[in-house]
């Protein structure tokens, strides 16, 4: 089965094809949405999802090499992007550089780093490179100190107008690609008709190129997380705990294992 790459989601939003992608971070979960997605992201998501931090902030490059090679280990067919954590691109584009390479070799076929003209630079300089580039705008977990908490982006005529110079410069500097996360349907369809490059909705409405949601969140692994912006497509928290609950009371009583599970 063929990789996709850049050049098939640019295709994709040429042709008006929907693009579909999910956050994965393990082998199985790679394994199982491969065949049904097009992009697999490998979110810095992962500190509050994997890890239980309350951001993404305590997220090294390490864990996301770790995590990066799992993933890649199991993919045959859909593209692999990956999360540059917190400080591995803003310090210098050097150490951007640098830092990206070394997702790369763990299996990534592109990066992707968020914030908009003040990144700019650093976007150039990894495409002039060679390496592929994903952007991010609207709410950035990263920066989530500064936007107060994890809040809907661009309500306002002055942010709207940011957000738009923001994803124009990211296209000119060479993404190939930009997420449009937590903002008003209006503005990220605007947005959309106005980039030549895919966008990458979470929380942006129907109009963007594609849709990106959680492995865990759309199978309903977390009762506790209810955004406006996610449709459960299963209820597995529900799932686990009964099938926990019926394995620890067979083991009580005696009734797991059986002969049949027993070797002789």
């Amino acid at each position: 089965m063929k990789r996709l790459t850049i050049l098939d989601l640019q295709k994709k939003k040429d042709q008006k094809e929907k693009i579909v992608a999910v956050t994965a971070y393990d082998a199985t979960f790679s394994s199982l949405v491969d065949a049904e997605v097009d992009v697999v992201l490998v979110g810095d998501s992962l500190g509050m999802v994997i890890q239980g931090q309350d951001n993404t902030l305590s997220v090294s490059l390490e864990d996301m090499v770790y995590h990066t090679k799992a993933v890649a280990r199991k993919l045959s067919h859909a593209h692999l992007v990956v999360d540059m954590p917190f400080l591995t691109y803003q310090v210098s584009k050097e150490k951007a550089l640098q830092n990206a390479g070394e997702l790369l070799k763990a299996g990534a076929q592109s990066v992707k780093v968020e914030g908009g003209v003040e990144i700019c630079e650093t976007i150039h300089h990894l495409t002039q490179l060679g390496i592929p580039v994903m952007g991010h705008v609207g709410l950035t977990p990263q920066s989530v100190h500064q936007l107060g908490g994890f809040r809907v982006q661009g309500k306002e005529a002055f942010q709207k107008d940011k957000l738009l110079r923001d994803a124009k410069h990211l296209e000119e500097a060479g993404a190939y690609a930009v997420v449009l996360e937590s903002i008003p349907q209006d503005l990220a369809c605007d947005m959309t008709q106005s980039l030549r490059i895919p966008t990458i909705g979470i929380g942006a409405g129907v109009g963007c190129d594609g849709q990106v949601l959680v492995i865990y969140d759309l199978l309903g692994m977390d009762p506790h997380f209810k955004p406006k912006f996610l449709k459960r497509y299963a209820h597995l928290a529900r799932d686990i705990q009964a099938a926990v609950q019926t394995y620890a009371q067979e083991v009580r009583e005696e009734k797991f294992p059986t002969e049949g599970h027993s070797f002789h």
